[in-house]
This record gives structure tokens, sequence and C-alpha cells, in this order.
């Protein structure tokens, strides 16, 4: 087993006895899972939802949702798939609350410029618009399969779909995008994650 395995399997074993400890009523406990988790919930949210407010605040609820309902959980999927799929509902619920038309997405470069006042680096320019030509679908299959790195099962599990579905989307969503060379040919195609 290499070192890196070991380590997995130890962090796997730390989380299963986290959230034993956390359905057991020791709510403190649950302060390690958001430390784990909370990165990839915000830069999930963020590419959602396209602010940092909206992003934060959909991260708390997510992990008040997560505490609320952790004595349903159970290992049939991974705990961060458990979360994503809080994420990916509350998400959804947001931007059809926020704007059913998703015109925030055409917005969303003004809005980081003026935040930041510099200009957009490069990769982030190309990760958004990337993103705002998207359907919601296709974003948050890209996002869970090639940034997130889940499998198709796991994608299928926290999208509430066939893991066949999930693939044919991706395979069609991935072909499109080459096609438009939307992501530079060659140089940005390694992105895209093939096979199961």
């Amino acid at each position: 087993m290499t070192a890196l395995n070991q380590s997995k399997e130890r962090a796997d074993i730390d989380i299963e006895s986290i959230v034993e400890q956390v359905q057991s009523g020791d709510t403190r406990a649950y302060a390690e899972i958001i430390r784990c988790f909370q990165k990839q919930i915000y830069i999930y949210c963020y590419y959602m939802l396209g602010t940092k407010e909206e992003a934060e605040d959909a991260s708390q609820d997510i992990f008040i949702k997560g505490l609320e309902n952790i004595h349903r959980f159970s290992y049939t999927v991974s705990l961060s798939a458990w979360l994503y799929k809080i994420a990916h509902h509350h998400c959804i619920d947001v931007i059809k609350a926020k704007n059913k038309g998703y015109k925030f997405w055409l917005n969303m470069k003004q809005e980081q410029v003026k935040q930041t006042q510099a200009p957009i680096p490069e990769y982030d320019e190309m990760v958004h618009r990337l993103l705002e030509n998207l359907r919601v679908d296709e974003k948050r299959i890209l996002l869970l399969r090639s940034i997130e790195e889940y499998s198709f099962d796991e994608i299928a599990a926290i999208m509430d779909m066939k893991a066949a579905t999930v693939r044919k989307k991706y395979e069609r969503l991935r072909k499109k995008l080459m096609k438009e060379n939307m992501l530079g040919g060659d140089i940005y195609g390694h992105s895209f994650k093939i096979g199961g």
C-alpha cells in the first residue's frame, strides 16, 4: 500500500469516527467535518452561484443542513458525495429563487472585476467564459467530474440521475466544448477526465 493510499485510508477512518461522534450527539466534532470539506464546497458553490458572498452564505447553509441531517447519513456514498448532494440541491434552490433566467451568469465577470479592481487571470477568465455558456445541468456535471473528479456513479447519486445518463451527458458536453474549441483545443483538453 502506497503512502498516499495509507493517508487516504486513515483520513476515511478519521471521518468515519467523527461522523459517529456527531451522530452520537457530540456536535462540536462537526467542526472537523467543516474544516475538511469547506474549501471544496465553497468552490462548488462559487462556480454554481457566481459571487463570493453567495458562495459563503450557501456554504454556511449547506453545513447547517448537513448537521441537521447527519443522523440520516449512512455510508452508501462517501460523506463528501453526501455533502455535495446537499450543496447541489441548495444551489439549485438559490438559483431558482434569485433569477429564473440565470442572467446573473452574464454579469459575473464584471462584478468580479469591480470587487477586486484587478484584471481576472487568463485561466479564471477562460473558466468563467466556459461556464457562462453552459446550461446549469452541464455546469454541475463539468464541475463534479472535471474539477472534483467524482465518478459517474457518485455524480449520479448527487444529482439523482442514472450513472449511464450522467456519462452520456458528460460525453456530449465534452464533444460540444471540443467542437466549439472553447478550451483551447489540446491545451485544455486534458481537463476532461475520461473513463469511470
